[in-house]
């Protein structure tokens, strides 16, 4: 660093946690105004246009919409749903992020490349995948059919594409942070005699709690909001397969606009949950993590 970048106005030395550089007012002005504009854009308007048009008629409209066979359906689909993709990925992103993180082993660029996988493919392209592996014409659809086993338009066809766009949520929020913490505390609990796994219950899993909090919060609200891959496989059937998201754009189709934006509010405000949740999970695991780096 020279003297005259030691020396600029705009360069503050800091220590962590502080900013490297001190702007204008100006600037900071204008870079708050330019987030704040984006965030009542794209965020704030469309929750209130949501809510507005829900109660645009009045409450007893409003709770008509939650009355119908249908939109229960969808909202036991869905939650069905969450209960069993939910779990599975974190018990394959636990797994994934210890062996990442812990331990060497040939392949390991690959998986991580492959957990990556449903971040780069369209939801859309994922659902097509499964289409023609298990519908009547895939690979594998001759042989489900004459064993009477239905994987598209209905339930396991829901959950796999559920799980392809939602595996990666626990897997990349776990291996930066077991990556960070190291394997010292891990080794020395062998070394003092533990298992492998009595190891990972008391000293790996204390540690990554709030990550783990985090990314679980953060892959059921996409699981319970996943439009594209389910819309492919669930084949729209009213009362079956219809998931919340696809049920709203059922009643939207049939200008039915304030049973689909009641029913839409139920997402708004699993939205704004996650976004509580996620704020206060965050504030305890860097607070945690400041206090361990203190001692």
């Amino acid at each position: 660093m020279s003297e005259s970048e030691i020396f600029s106005p705009t360069f503050a030395p800091t220590t962590r946690g502080e900013p490297v550089a001190s702007e204008g007012t100006g600037t900071r002005i204008v870079l708050i105004g330019i987030a704040i504009a984006f965030l009542a854009l794209f965020l704030v308007l469309p929750l209130i246009a949501v809510f507005t048009q829900a109660f645009s008629k009045g409450i007893e409209a409003f709770l008509a919409a939650f009355r119908e066979p249908d939109a229960w359906s969808a909202i036991r689909l869905t939650l069905t749903v969450a209960a069993i993709a939910v779990p599975f990925n974190v018990v394959f992103g636990l797994a994934a992020s210890w062996a990442i993180a812990k331990f060497e082993f040939s392949g390991k660029a690959l998986l991580i490349t492959l957990i990556d996988l449903p971040f780069s493919v369209s939801p859309v392209v994922s659902g097509l995948i499964y289409v023609l592996l298990f519908g009547s014409q895939g690979l594998f659809g001759t042989w489900l059919m004459d064993h009477g086993i239905q994987i598209l338009f209905a339930l396991p066809g829901i959950v796999l594409a559920t799980v392809f766009v939602t595996f990666p949520f626990v897997a990349r929020e776990l291996i930066p942070l077991m990556q960070e913490q190291g394997s010292s505390e891990e080794e020395a609990a062998l070394t003092l005699g533990a298992s492998g796994l009595h190891a990972f219950r008391t000293v790996t899993l204390p540690n990554i709690r709030w990550g783990l909090l985090y990314s679980v919060l953060l892959c059921n609200a996409r699981a319970m909001g996943e439009f594209g891959a389910v819309s492919v496989v669930s084949g729209h059937i009213r009362g079956l397969t219809n998931t919340i998201p696809l049920h709203v754009e059922i009643l939207y189709n049939e200008y039915n606009f304030v049973a689909s934006f009641a029913v839409a509010t139920l997402l708004a405000v699993l939205a704004l949950i996650t976004l509580v949740l996620k704020s206060i999970l965050e504030w305890r695991f860097a607070g945690e993590l400041a206090h361990g780096r203190a001692h």
